[in-house]
């Protein structure tokens, strides 16, 4: 009999691996499988905390805010991990605004005061004041030429009075983390004025322009992110089309939304704004997201909550009526065989209740936001 202790042994055989293939194989893992594995051994831990941002290919995860009307107390925070394909509970929000933005692992509030924070490892930093006080903007950081993370800040609302401020909806404000300051841009155009509210607009970043795709009329511009200018406006309508969500995913634009009882995803191509079907959902996900208890010809307006949001590989369709336990489906951009695959979302750890505002968006997640928040620059939105 062997005098070695075999827990010993087995430890001993595994940290002789060469730390590359070490790496390679804890680099396949879950997020939420490396978090339990940094315990085994600080050799682990070290290669785990070391292991190199995703790839903006990455499956990202879905994250859901309910943010309680009365009480931040009651907040409730989860995250979706397609990987592990399970809900995780985050700390809740530990802020008390409702207008709450999330963006490329950034939370964001817009009002009262103009704030932001790493989604996992919350840190909230005020920046100066916005030349225009936004409700509900749209919003996304980039990457500029010089290398530096910034914010672009486009529409949205705001209140005077208890009336809606009208005349700078379409204002368009780039925030420099590194000065601390926000630059007022060309604004969006004026075909853009005639919607009917700022919540029809829906944008992605896409090859350093942020596209703005209106629903109530149907038109598509783009913000060039090098020279501050836009695109002429064009029209975007597959036919039937009610409403969509625009995306940027696995090197495309895609436009995901309702046509009649069918939920479709397009490919739209850059400059000519040409759109090809390249996915459909089936109708058991579909009607699985809505509540099917209402007459038949109330059927077409119950879709009116659901949502898209899409990033890496992944576009996520659900449904954010807060009476509802947020059924959600994801598709698989380009997976296997190069096609697109749908699967169902497992439900919430616990629902969401009729109190909170619902704040839904996807983005990649990488091991160092668990474990190293202060490389998410508290200075600005610089990230390792």
């Amino acid at each position: 009999m062997s005098d070695i202790n075999p827990e010993f042994e087995s430890s001993s055989s595994f940290n002789t691996l060469n730390t590359d293939v070490t790496e390679s194989i804890l680099s396949h893992l879950p997020i939420p499988s490396l978090v339990r594995f940094t315990l085994v051994s600080k050799l682990w831990r070290s290669i785990i905390t070391s292991l190199p941002p995703p790839p903006s290919s990455s499956s990202p995860w879905l994250f859901l805010f309910g943010i309680h009307n009365t009480c931040s107390f009651h907040n409730q925070s989860f995250a979706f991990d397609p990987l592990s394909n399970s809900w995780l509970r985050l700390p809740s929000s530990s802020s008390s605004s409702d207008h709450l933005v999330g963006s490329d692992r950034f939370l964001f509030t817009t009002a009262p005061r103009f704030s932001f924070s790493p989604i996992l490892k919350p840190n909230w930093r005020f920046t100066s004041p916005v030349r225009f006080p936004r409700i509900n903007p749209l919003l996304s950081v980039f990457t500029a030429r010089s290398g530096s993370s910034k914010l672009i800040l486009v529409g949205g609302s705001s209140r005077i009075g208890g009336l809606v401020d009208i005349e700078e909806r379409l204002a368009v404000q780039i925030y420099d983390p590194v000065i601390d300051s926000w630059e007022l841009c060309t604004p969006l155009p004026a075909d853009f004025r005639s919607g009917q509210d700022h919540q029809t607009l829906t944008s992605a970043l896409f090859r350093r322009r942020f596209y703005v795709f209106d629903n109530y009329s149907y038109f598509i511009s783009s913000f060039c992110l090098d020279s501050y200018t836009w695109s002429d406006v064009q029209t975007l309508k597959p036919p039937g089309l009610s409403f969509a969500f625009l995306n940027s995913c696995n090197g495309m634009l895609v436009l995901g939304g309702m046509c009649g009882f069918s939920f479709n995803l397009w490919r739209i191509e850059e400059g000519s704004m040409e759109f090809s079907e390249i996915a459909v959902m089936p109708e058991d996900l579909l009607f699985g997201l809505v509540d099917n208890e209402d007459d038949e010809e109330e059927d077409s307006n119950k879709f009116r909550s659901l949502k898209c949001v899409g990033s890496g590989n992944l576009v996520y369709v659900f449904n954010d009526d807060c009476h509802k336990k947020f059924p959600a489906c994801v598709c698989e951009i380009g997976g296997e065989n190069g096609k697109c695959s749908w699967r169902r979302v497992p439900r919430l750890p616990s629902p969401v209740n009729k109190f909170h505002k619902v704040v839904s968006f996807c983005s990649t997640v990488s091991i160092s936001d668990v474990f190293h928040p202060e490389d998410a620059q508290i200075g600005g939105l610089i990230r390792v």
